[in-house]
């Protein structure tokens, strides 16, 4: 379990950094709104999530790989809503930087991943 928990918080920060630096070059290079960025940053993540999480954190777990897309990518999904919602919200309300609010969005969608992708997104047969 520390070990799978260990690999989890790696790739979810590789996964992490990509959305953030994909949002801060469209923003800051292209002039992209934040929110328009925050949404090609999420797919862009999303492979690198997948990749890392298939590979390394959960790769014993014997769940077939298009379940597992599946139900992953569902999973990256709800997070994306939320972290989209959030990230509205502190944009309009909280009166901080665009990217320090996406920062803090970012680190709170990571504990419902971790829960919905460790009990049910790549639960396999061994689980």
């Amino acid at each position: 379990m520390t070990r799978r928990l260990a690999w989890f918080v790696a790739v979810g920060c590789a996964a992490a950094a990509t959305h953030f630096l994909v949002v801060l070059a469209l923003v800051s290079l292209l002039g992209a709104a934040p929110l328009a960025a925050n949404v090609l940053g999420w797919l862009v993540a999303f492979t690198v999530s997948f990749a890392g999480h298939w590979n390394l954190t959960f790769r014993a777990s014997g769940a077939p790989l298009a379940q597992a897309a599946g139900r992953f990518f569902l999973v990256s999904a709800a997070g994306f809503g939320a972290n989209e919602l959030a990230y509205a919200l502190l944009l309009r309300l909280g009166g901080l930087r665009y990217d320090v609010a996406l920062a803090l969005v970012l680190v709170g969608v990571a504990v419902m991943t971790w829960l919905l992708s460790s009990r049910w997104a790549f639960r396999g047969r061994r689980a």
